[in-house]
């Protein structure tokens, strides 16, 4: 907005358009950055400096750093700043799938039948006893 000023385009009008107040304008413009932001940007960076000493360490043992190195913080600000900044131990992330369809059956997959339009399917049919073996799987944690 200070170029608009700049350019002879009042500030009224400026600030009428984008629906801002004048007041807050003229403020941000006396001290465009804040005393919380300047404080933040402090704990930011001593949890950076932190992470980069220990990759391992998760949000409270490195706000637990920032407090040894000055910059007191809660764990739910370390919490905030770390995650906002993609800053994670590096151990406990669990893998997600990525939504895709599963890939082809194994290759010692001895229930596979390929059919007549190409899809694998299953027979569960054993000619002998200890040739094919299946198990219930529904009580078992998949995620």
């Amino acid at each position: 907005m200070t170029e608009l000023a700049t350019a002879g385009i009042p500030v009224t009008v400026t600030c009428r358009v984008l629906k801002l107040s004048r007041q807050p304008y003229y403020r941000w413009l006396a001290n465009p950055i804040t005393e919380s932001e300047v404080v933040e940007a402090y704990r930011a960076n001593a949890l950076f400096d932190a992470h980069k000493d220990d990759p391992e360490f998760g949000h409270r043992l490195l706000a637990d750093e920032a407090a040894d190195a000055g910059e007191a913080m809660s764990d739910r600000t370390a919490w905030r700043i770390a995650s906002s900044n993609g800053w994670f131990s590096a151990f406990g992330k669990h893998k997600r799938g990525k939504g895709r369809r599963p890939g082809p059956p194994v290759h010692d997959d001895l229930c596979a039948v390929v059919d007549e339009d190409g899809r694998t399917r299953h027979v569960f049919a054993a000619e002998a006893p200890n040739e094919l073996w299946l198990t219930d799987i529904t009580e078992h944690k998949t995620t």
